[in-house]
């Protein structure tokens, strides 16, 4: 343990944190449909900046997901989204599911109803 204290070795997600969230939108190129308002937690980062762990909260509309060199774990805490795969057949996903997103991994996502969601991502 030379660059990590043993105490922060582990970290118990908070689903409400009360610290103040980073608050934005889809990018312009992305947004397909409504007006989406995106707030994101972070609650922790490590290995660098490799790997991020937070809660993320997205109100209804529909965008463009483009993961990139990226991996994402989700767990669906509230809300509805259906998530289309380019070439796929939509999957809904509900409070209690989970899921995985891979590296290029390109399609639509859809919030449903606003949603809120822990992460954890792993970058290249």
């Amino acid at each position: 343990m030379t660059d990590v204290a043993k105490s922060d070795l582990l970290k118990t997600v908070d689903v409400n944190p009360s610290t103040t969230p980073k608050v934005s939108g889809p990018l312009p190129e992305r947004l397909i449909a409504g007006d989406p308002e995106f707030t994101c937690w972070p609650l922790d980062v490590c290995r660098g900046e490799m790997i991020h762990t937070g809660i993320w909260q997205a109100t209804p509309g529909e965008t463009r997901s483009i993961k990139g060199g990226s991996f994402e774990f989700c767990h669906i805490l509230s809300g509805v989204v259906e998530i289309t795969p380019d070439g796929g057949a939509p999957v809904t996903y509900r409070a209690g599911d989970s899921f995985i997103m891979k590296p290029g991994f390109t399609g639509v996502w859809k919030t449903v109803e606003t949603v809120r969601k822990i992460y954890v991502t792993v970058m290249e």
